[in-house]
């Protein structure tokens, strides 16, 4: 769907939000790295930089910096360098620079900042660079790369949802709703709680991951690809089972992301629903913390997914340099070592889990099992309109959990505000 004047304005204006320093933009591999784009292109010496929030995660950052250490040393024209940026200005500050005409070269975005740039004409179309059946690329997560019928970008992560348990705290995980809200309770005594998830207007993109897991567990969507569906009954299911949480005292009410992951990992939260990534968290954080990953125990098999494309910038002066490094990475042994980097997500193609790793964390399976369910943070068919979506949603759920409102109440005012926003 077209976005209209008004938000491609709003758009670029946000694009002024966004985040990352550029430094020079550069070529192409002396020794092209499998690229499916034009074999003529002349291959020159090059610098570019690569903005990804991984680089800033202390658990992952270090291993993914080496793996593009290892790119660097495979050949000799084209240097890779990460560009550093603030986590929680990532996005905003990226689209900003390259709504200028600036930017790293490379960026791996999460979907709504994805979805913002594709429609507003900031990434390089790659449809005639990456052969996705020659790659072998996973179908699932691969199809919401393609944006009016070009595709923008290839899968840097693939991250689903769990329910991730302290099995001191919750020896069992529960498989339907009322054994979770039953754990929670059991739980929740002390200082300790059974559940923590987000529920202020200050971290409104974390509550709008933490509600679409509800929603898509009980049945529902924000839409069917072509309307609006917010005020669905499904919809309002799921969000009532999320607002009876809330009210059964079973989180640290008021908390932030930050405060009850600390909590996690000291042992004081029983049970939060977070995407494979943060396995690497817990484990470097708490290595002695008694914990495990199930699948979300909701009616419906659906989850969210953290879907992160890599994405050429349009203004990349050295795209050939670009697309080696992509195609360099989507390679069978960059990749495995990439699946390592990111712990529990899962990358662009099908890739064993190593020995160790399964030693390790043996409820890997139980994720990757997650990857043709898991569903990106968009509204479908309104991608480049999530971010406001997304405010008026969340904002209209916070106001039902303060009492303000009933949820059915909530998502009616959410769906004609919406609708305003879209046109239709």
């Amino acid at each position: 769907m077209p976005a209209s004047p008004s938000y491609r304005v709003r758009a670029l204006s946000v694009l002024a939000l966004f985040s990352v320093g550029a430094g020079s933009l550069a070529g192409c591999s002396s020794s092209p790295s499998g690229s499916t784009g034009d074999a003529s292109a002349k291959p020159e010496a090059a610098t570019i930089t690569i903005a990804a929030s991984t680089l800033g995660d202390p658990g992952r950052g270090p291993a993914l910096q080496k793996l593009i250490d290892e790119y660097n040393a495979s050949q000799d024209l084209v240097k890779v360098e990460p560009a550093s940026v603030p986590y929680p200005t990532f996005g905003q500050t990226i689209l900003t620079q390259m709504g200028g005409g600036e930017g790293p070269d490379l960026v791996r975005f999460d979907m709504p900042e994805f979805e913002a740039a594709a429609s507003s004409g900031l990434l390089e179309p790659l449809e005639n660079k990456i052969d996705a059946k020659k790659l072998n690329l996973i179908p699932g997560p691969d199809k919401y790369l393609t944006v009016d019928g070009h595709r923008y970008g290839v899968v840097f992560e693939d991250s689903n949802y769990g329910m991730y348990f302290n099995k001191d705290l919750v020896p069992t995980a529960p498989t339907t709703f009322d054994e979770f809200l039953k754990a929670a309770k059991d739980a929740t005594k002390g200082d300790a709680f059974g559940l923590a998830f987000r529920q202020t207007q200050a971290e409104e993109a974390g509550v709008w991951q933490d509600i679409f897991n509800y929603v898509l567990g009980f049945g529902g969507n924000w839409s069917d690809g072509t309307k609006l569906t917010i005020n669905s009954p499904k919809v309002v299911e799921g969000l009532k089972a999320y607002q009876q949480l809330y009210d059964a005292n079973v989180i640290p009410k008021g908390a932030d992301a930050a405060t009850f992951r600390k909590m996690f990992t000291d042992g004081k939260i029983g049970m939060e629903l977070n995407n494979g990534g943060y396995v690497s968290h817990v484990a470097s954080t708490n290595p002695n913390l008694n914990f495990s990953v199930a699948r979300i125990p909701f009616p419906v098999k659906k989850q969210g997914a953290l879907l992160a494309p890599i994405v050429t910038n349009v203004n990349s002066k050295h795209k050939d340099a670009d697309l080696d490094f992509i195609n360099w990475l989507l390679q069978p042994a960059q990749q495995v070592k990439l699946q390592e980097v990111l712990g529990a997500s899962s990358v662009a193609t099908p890739t064993e889990r190593s020995a160790a790793s399964l030693q390790k964390f043996p409820f890997l399976p139980a994720l990757d099992e997650l990857t043709d369910t898991g569903v990106p943070q968009i509204v479908e068919g309104f991608g480049q309109y999530t971010p406001d979506i997304r405010h008026v949603v969340v904002t209209e759920v916070l106001a039902a959990l303060q009492g303000q409102q009933d949820m059915n109440a909530a998502m009616e005012k959410a769906q004609k505000q919406a609708e305003d926003l879209v046109g239709k």
